[in-house]
């Protein structure tokens, strides 16, 4: 089953964010910035990445799983969520 990807204007600011982030890190690195600099802006990243993750997924549950039960796809919604999920806790 395919819905389209969710385009919360909350989601595309947090990614552009991570995006400018990692930038940023490229140049700490290519400047040789210390090393526990380099690292405390990189968990900065992980835990960005880790909550825009989360809203992504709030967001696929609430729009398109519920778009799949409304329309009688359930099995193949919660099979389908199921399988990013896993792909997701690996």
């Amino acid at each position: 089953m395919k819905y389209g990807v969710t385009h919360s204007k909350k989601i595309v600011n947090r990614l552009a964010r991570i995006e400018g982030h990692v930038r940023s890190v490229k140049k700490m690195v290519e400047e040789g910035r210390e090393c526990s600099e380099v690292l405390t802006q990189l968990a900065a990243i992980h835990q960005a990445v880790e909550n825009t993750t989360k809203a992504f997924l709030k967001e696929h549950i609430e729009v398109c799983v519920t778009k799949a039960i409304e329309e009688g796809k359930q099995d193949e919604a919660l099979a389908d969520l199921e399988k990013a999920l896993d792909r997701f806790m690996r």
